[in-house]
């Protein structure tokens, strides 16, 4: 299994299929996996923000969550083989966690957004266990009690799967901060999912989202959520990756290896 770097951050390509074999292997053998997620605006967040190349490149998987992201790993002259999203495979993975017996918990979004999708999710799968739900509407201070008692309700659920909505980059430090305190198996980055799932926010027909044109269907369908982000982050994205090209040829591709687990004291940025 092989990583590609790009601007600083290294990214897996595996199958789907063995990611959820991992996140079973996780949950049955009690291992700990965090798991992330990147696409051209994570990918510009941690550009400027070392602390979130730190997280990234720290995370047990990290995967592509962009088209655009595997368009510049073409550009710089290396492959990324597989891209999915967490809106596709939350049902393989809600059925793999149903049939196995783990169980989710689903953490933030609007308030309401995380009841729903578990309710969507458990009429496609009746035996999922759904640990709890939790909106993403408390204060994500290191340390706070709101944080606190969050972190204390997902613990005593026990808590197998967490899934993580809190829109980057705040989820990923939240991560950051407090995976030390959590006692999951393993933990998800997962942006506005519960709203899709739910029905609260629409997809692209699947004609755009299975061709690598869900970036537009989401600019179309939410203009005033997205249009903005895509306008701004696409080009930039590809300045950076140009200027990379352009810099001495060094290797981008490298065999995985064990990596460390977050640090259990934050770094601020």
């Amino acid at each position: 299994m092989c990583k590609t770097e790009i601007l600083g951050v290294s990214i897996d390509s595996l199958p789907l299929r063995a990611l959820l074999e991992e996140i079973d292997q996780a949950a049955s053998n009690n291992r700990r996996m965090l798991i992330a997620h990147v696409n051209i605006t994570a990918l510009n967040l941690a550009y400027k923000r070392p602390w979130l190349r730190q997280f990234y490149n720290q995370a047990d998987r990290v995967y592509c969550d962009g088209m655009g992201v595997m368009v510049g790993a073409r550009l710089l002259g290396c492959s990324i083989q597989h891209r999915y999203t967490l809106a596709d495979w939350v049902w393989p993975l809600s059925e793999m966690a149903s049939r196995r017996g783990h169980s989710l918990y689903l953490l933030g979004n609007p308030p309401g957004a995380a009841q729903r999708a578990a309710n969507r999710l458990q009429e496609s799968y009746p035996t999922l266990r759904v640990a709890g739900v939790q909106h993403g509407f408390f204060d994500k201070t290191p340390g706070c009690p709101e944080s606190m008692h969050v972190i204390e309700c997902i613990n005593a659920a026990d808590t197998d799967i967490l899934l993580v909505g809190f829109g980057m980059p705040v989820q990923e430090r939240w991560l950051m901060d407090h995976w030390h305190l959590l006692k999951v198996k393993t933990a998800i980055t997962c942006g506005a999912l519960f709203e899709y799932v739910a029905g609260d926010l629409r997809r692209g027909p699947a004609w755009m989202t299975q061709n690598y044109m869900e970036w537009l269907a989401r600019m179309i369908i939410s203009p005033r959520r997205y249009a903005w982000r895509y306008i701004r982050d696409i080009p930039l994205f590809y300045w950076r990756i140009l200027k990379e090209a352009l810099q001495p040829i060094r290797p981008r591709l490298s065999h995985a290896s064990q990596l460390e687990q977050p640090p259990k004291s934050p770094r601020q940025e």
